[in-house]
């Protein structure tokens, strides 16, 4: 599955929402924040800042020093929170080991939580039950979920009653996976470290999630034939070369839609990034058509 070229479907998608809402006075803002110097983070923010170009959005990037206290930082983005002008915030993790990322999150407004990681909104989005539940409700859903509930609705793969394997239960993408796929009527096996029989409950899957970062630790003899696999992994392999959780080479030859690394989920997280941001600037207009101001942070 070409990630890159889905995302880029997506992302001409939403440059007409962006026109209509140009032409209404309202230029969506994405507002990125990154505290310390880490390349693979700036490499990631540079994507969704070239994502606000392509979408024709307008992005603001800061830059904070590694130095910055915990209430600095919770200080700029309920700043960033309370700006009319800014309809979306994104803080780029990991944090150094010094922030805390739940007390940092906390600053934003849960209407502008872009990457659904607030406590708010995951509060919401875990009480859902149902697609219908989410759509209705207004949850910003986190994006790399969210990304690959897209890359799923490309393959023949129709989620209700399948069988679906995620492997890794983090915060920002194992559980909220998990979670998201039982929305859609799948019946989820969520994995970790302590699981039992891993190779056998991923050989009875139709669709398995791995996101556990070990390099090419999901091997052929672990697929299903013809299941979907998507590769969240991102990793470094012998000679520092980029590589996924997925023997891609070895997976290719069972599984009938294979994600690649890079290429594969990346892509479709900024492209997520993006889509929530159009999506927060329509409903807090549609809220206060005058200001489009947040909600007050909490």
């Amino acid at each position: 599955m070409d990630g890159k070229r889905v995302a880029e479907g997506i992302l001409k998608g939403l440059r007409a929402r962006t026109e209509r809402l140009k032409k209404s006075g309202i230029e969506p803002t994405l507002a990125a924040i990154v505290v310390g110097r880490n390349p693979a983070t700036s490499l990631y923010v540079k994507k969704k800042i070239e994502a606000c170009e392509i979408v024709g959005t307008r992005a603001l990037e800061f830059q904070l020093p590694s130095s910055t206290t915990q209430e600095e930082l919770y200080e700029q983005l309920r700043a960033l929170s309370r700006d009319p002008q800014v309809h979306g915030i994104l803080l780029q993790l990991p944090l150094p080991a010094n922030l805390s990322a739940e007390k940092a999150l906390s600053g934003i407004s849960p209407v502008k939580d872009v990457d659904g990681l607030t406590t708010y909104n995951l509060g919401r989005f875990y009480s859902l039950k149902n697609r219908q539940d989410i759509e209705s409700a207004g949850v910003l859903v986190p994006c790399t979920a969210l990304g690959i509930l897209q890359l799923i609705a490309k393959t023949p793969l129709r989620l209700p009653g399948c069988r679906a394997a995620v492997i890794g239960r983090s915060s920002i993408v194992g559980m909220p996976v998990a979670h998201l796929l039982t929305c859609h009527n799948a019946t989820v096996t969520l994995c970790h470290s302590k699981t039992k029989d891993l190779d056998q409950i991923c050989r009875q899957s139709d669709l398995i999630v791995s996101a556990i970062g070990k390099p090419r630790f999901l091997k052929a003899g672990m697929i299903r034939r013809g299941a979907v696999v998507i590769d969240v992994g991102i990793n470094y392999g012998k000679g520092g070369k980029l590589c996924g959780d997925v023997d891609f080479k070895e997976a290719a030859k069972k599984a009938g839609y294979l994600t690649p690394v890079p290429g594969g989920v990346g892509p479709m997280t900024v492209a997520m990034v993006l889509s929530n941001t159009i999506l927060a600037a329509e409903r807090q207009i549609a809220k206060n058509p005058k200001t489009a101001v947040a909600a007050p942070v909490q």
